[in-house]
């Protein structure tokens, strides 16, 4: 909050880090590869990276770690990147987004993980094309792009063989793919919620159900984006984008679409387990009340015939007979089993 409003008054372009700082050093790394070749490098300078673009083969270049304006103006003025575009970069409360330079493509993304203590948590992923390379802006190291290493070092698939688009491509497609992973886990948790909720309701579940609408409400505001960006990917007449590569947008676009689908009815199942709750506990005191109410239904004659009985008048001529009390009694225990049984011909018992 501090820095956002350390922000107000200052000119457009003007690089300040928004967000928690997640790691000290900003670690840059790249991999430079054709169909033959390929060479990796880690904890590099901004020059060796300018080298390696500038080349014909595909760069990719991935700068872990925003906090750092000296780094991030010196990679802008490297690769002539806008000062506004750079001020998107570090301010990490971007919504998911797509502009277009002409020169290079800017997209923001949203990359959801699980931590080990099975919390969600969301980073803002910035990645911009250019002609011969990709930039990937991390807030931390850690990401869900080892697959996509691995396929470069490998020579799997028709990766190395593309452009430096079909490279933005798997970046992306790896983001929203792994956004299945973490529908999969919540899917699991609204299980167990759900037989939570019918069985055995606490206040524990009530909070349980207030914590995973919010983070559904997050990924909603994370996700929802997505279908804009891809689909502007998809139309683009931009010369960075191949083709054949719009075959491949359109699969992600697909897939957005499920992962939106898919968190739309999870959202409505957790709406659903919020009134299930409400019924339940407004079951559970009813069924308490129920049982008083029979209780106090079946001592209300019982009490008037004891109060009758308790009343000091002199001529009375039950308290003279020898089996009166024993009448009484007999009397009350008829009209108990009485009332037990009509109770349960109405099925109130």
């Amino acid at each position: 909050m501090v820095e956002k409003i350390s922000k107000r008054g200052m000119p457009p372009g003007t690089l300040i880090h928004v967000g928690k700082k997640k790691m000290e050093k900003v670690r840059i790394s790249a991999i430079d590869y054709d169909e033959k070749n390929l060479v990796e490098k880690d904890e590099i300078s901004i020059e060796e990276c300018k080298s390696f673009a500038d080349s014909p083969s595909v760069t990719w270049i991935n700068v872990d770690g925003l906090h750092d304006p000296e780094i991030i103006d010196k990679i802008g003025t490297t690769f002539d990147i806008h000062p506004l575009l750079l001020e998107d970069i570090m301010n990490t409360e971007q919504r998911p987004k797509i502009e277009d330079y002409d020169k290079y493509m800017y997209c923001v993304l949203k990359m959801v993980y699980m931590d080990k203590r099975k919390h969600i948590c969301v980073e803002q992923v910035s990645i911009i094309l250019g002609d011969t390379y990709v930039i990937s802006f991390q807030e931390r190291t850690g990401d869900v792009f080892e697959s996509i290493r691995q396929r470069l070092k490998n020579k799997k698939g028709r990766i190395r063989t593309l452009k430096a688009d079909y490279l933005a491509y798997s970046l992306i497609d790896s983001i929203i793919d792994h956004y299945f992973v973490i529908l999969e886990s919540i899917g699991e948790v609204i299980e167990g919620l759900e037989e939570e909720v019918i069985e055995r309701p606490t206040r524990k579940t009530l909070l349980n159900i207030h914590k995973l609408k919010r983070n559904m409400l997050y990924l909603r505001k994370s996700v929802w984006p997505l279908r804009e960006l891809i689909s502007y990917l998809k139309r683009s007449e931009s010369d960075l984008i191949e083709d054949n590569t719009g075959f491949y947008l359109s699969d992600v676009y697909d897939h957005t679409i499920q992962v939106i689908d898919t968190l739309e009815s999870f959202r409505d199942m957790v709406s659903g387990m919020l009134d299930i709750y409400l019924s339940s506990i407004s079951n559970k005191m009813n069924e308490v009340m129920k049982v008083l109410t029979i209780i106090a239904t079946i001592f209300i004659p019982l009490t008037f015939i004891a109060g009758i009985y308790g009343m000091n008048f002199a001529y009375m001529p039950e308290l003279q007979w020898k089996w009166g009390y024993f009448a009484v009694l007999g009397v009350m225990l008829i009209v108990f089993i009485g009332m037990i049984i009509y109770f349960k011909r109405k099925k109130w018992l």
